[in-house]
């Protein structure tokens, strides 16, 4: 482990289960307390820094990559909070406000079987917001303005940090979704980006995928956004962009492999 993690066991809440909540903290943190810290939020937490708790045994590293950054004055410090998933992953992060018209309950009682049910990410993002927020700047040298916080997740992980983004853009400054998993709602979550997106200008919106395994059906989709990105007056490689990773499946170790690419694009000191 690169630097200092913080673990909250069981974060109770008033809207979702309790859960996990992991707080890093970059190298130097404790050696200069008068320093105040950007903040990035990461949901599926257990998948960030440690083996034992990972996926598949294989943590994201963020901690290695992020600490790389700093060390290179790629991005200035930043804090990492890990929200842990539950077993009701899938519904805390499928956005709910696509669903909410009388077709979009079609199409989610057509994924019922898959999804489990009503979406409850607005509960989800209301825990973030209101509670493990407050929580992380009340304790630790944060900077808890908009422009120095920000979202990131990998598949229904990237559906929940740009739905939060969309919801929320007076708390973010910037969602990093890898690996966006397009095919929950397909058309419906896409017009909501359309309708929903910040006005560009004061965010930044990173995407990505693979084109092996899950992620080779997200292509057609992103090509989709990318366009309502250029319509909403995003500028690609300044405060929008897209990669595609030739090769890469969807997976953690995928993740891990290309994670420094949306933390220096997110976390970069604005020029």
């Amino acid at each position: 482990m690169v630097g200092t993690l913080d673990r909250y066991a069981d974060f109770g809440s008033q809207y979702v289960a309790p859960r996990h909540v992991d707080v890093w903290l970059p190298p130097g943190y404790a050696a200069d307390e008068e320093q105040r810290y950007a903040v990035l939020y990461m949901h599926d937490g257990q998948n960030l820094f440690e083996p034992g708790h990972s996926y598949a045994g294989a943590p994201w590293s963020v901690d290695v990559a992020l600490a790389g950054l700093i060390e290179a004055r790629e991005v200035p410090p930043t804090i990492v909070v890990g929200v842990w998933n539950t077993d009701l992953r899938r519904q805390e992060y499928l956005p709910a406000r696509p669903f909410a018209s009388p077709e979009g309950q079609v199409v989610l009682e057509q994924m019922r079987a898959e999804y489990g049910g009503q979406s409850l990410s607005d509960a989800y993002l209301r825990f973030l917001i209101e509670e493990v927020k407050p929580f992380v700047d009340a304790r630790y040298r944060t900077l808890p303005d908009r422009a120095h916080t920000f979202v990131m997740g990998s598949s229904m992980g990237g559906l929940i940090s740009l739905y939060a983004l969309c919801e929320y853009p007076s708390a973010f400054a910037g969602a990093g979704c890898l690996s966006t998993h397009w095919v929950a709602g397909e058309d419906i979550i896409i017009e909501y980006v359309r309708q929903a997106l910040p006005a560009p200008g004061r965010h930044r919106v990173y995407f990505d995928h693979g084109t092996e395994t899950l992620d080779a059906l997200y292509e057609p989709f992103q090509q989709q956004v990318d366009q309502v990105m250029r319509a909403a007056g995003y500028r690609e490689g300044v405060d929008w962009v897209t990669r595609t990773f030739k090769g890469a499946e969807h997976s953690e170790v995928a993740w891990r492999e290309r994670v420094h690419i949306p933390l220096a694009f997110l976390l970069r000191s604005r020029g």
